[in-house]
């Protein structure tokens, strides 16, 4: 059974080798689906009984280990000297450094990969991340899929 949570954040970004506009400092309204597999859980009784995972923890989970040290930071790929030299001599500003640079591609991956080890087996149901879609924009997004990483 496959169940998907979408949660939104605020960052911003930009493509330090890009030849256009997005090689500028600028933000985008992300949104993030988190579709996971697993058994119905159906322990007579249990507060899950019926379902894969209570929507609410798999919210509570992906915002923990992601979507609120994401949420209103700029994700800097870690060679864009300039601009993380610039972030950190701002006092107490959000940065979240990436080993690459900050694409909705690298971005779904880095999320995958962040997620899969937060969500394993949480429910002992054979709990599995399946898939990231990370929306840029409402009409752009990139999908991180297990059998396709």
């Amino acid at each position: 059974m496959l169940i998907t949570r979408r949660l939104e954040f605020d960052a911003g970004h930009r493509i330090p080798s890009h030849h256009s506009k997005c090689r500028h400092l600028h933000g985008h309204r992300y949104a993030i689906e988190v579709t996971l597999s697993g058994s119905i859980i159906t322990e007579a009784g249990a507060a899950e009984q019926g379902m894969v995972m209570d929507y609410s923890e798999v919210k509570r989970i992906a915002n923990v280990a992601l979507v609120d040290l994401w949420d209103h930071a700029f994700l800097v790929y870690r060679q864009d000297l300039d601009v993380l030299q610039f972030l950190q001599s701002l006092d107490d500003h959000k940065t979240v450094v990436l080993d690459t640079p900050p694409t909705a591609e690298n971005l779904a991956l880095t999320a995958f990969r962040i997620l899969d080890a937060a969500y394993r087996d949480t429910y002992g149901n054979h709990l599995r991340l399946e898939q990231v879609r990370l929306f840029e924009t409402p009409n752009c997004w990139a999908d991180a899929i297990r059998d396709k990483l």
